[in-house]
């Protein structure tokens, strides 16, 4: 299968350097956010703020990388010279999965992680007047258990991804 690539041009293998590189910087960068969370936690007020804002920046730099992943992509299909077609079950596949991450981020880890700040910096401005913990902590909890499922989705469905585009099934068929 490899050796149909190889007499591609220069302009293919720059697009895929382009998408190897979008793909290392944009998820790269988001696939360990789960330990910036876990490490925000061990850190009470404004530390763990800090740790969850740095985090969030970050990531909303990653998100405009991983914006450009099927970009370069799709692309990559259209310079192959008809080698690899969108037909193929690992491009169209890769392309849905890739939606149905987008979406999970979109609808659940973003606003999850913007409401997180938001209770944290309500946690800072003071304790309960009734002494007991903060009443964000248990809207804190419930993000969490949100998040935490969610964000495994994403890395299970990344790892598909780059299943699929080491495996390529559906490219000998082509």
């Amino acid at each position: 299968m490899l050796a149909l690539l190889e007499p591609i041009s220069g302009w293919y293998k720059f697009v895929l350097v382009l998408h190897i590189l979008s793909v290392i910087f944009g998820l790269g960068t988001v696939a360990l956010n789960g330990i910036y969370a876990a490490q925000a936690q061990k850190r009470p007020g404004p530390p763990g703020r800090a740790v969850t804002e740095a985090n969030f920046f970050v990531s909303t730099v990653a998100e405009y990388i991983i914006y450009t992943i099927p970009v370069w992509g799709i692309l990559l299909v259209l310079a192959s010279h008809d080698v690899i077609k969108f037909s193929q079950t690992w491009v169209w596949l890769s392309l849905l999965l890739y939606i149905v991450a987008i979406g999970l981020s979109h609808a659940i880890m973003i606003p999850g992680v913007k409401w997180i700040i938001e209770l944290q910096k309500e946690m800072e401005a003071g304790p309960p007047p009734s002494g007991g913990p903060p009443v964000q902590v248990a809207e804190l909890q419930s993000i969490g258990a949100r998040l935490a499922p969610t964000g495994m989705a994403l890395d299970l469905l990344l790892v598909v991804i780059v299943i699929l585009m080491i495996v390529k099934p559906g490219l000998a068929h082509a």
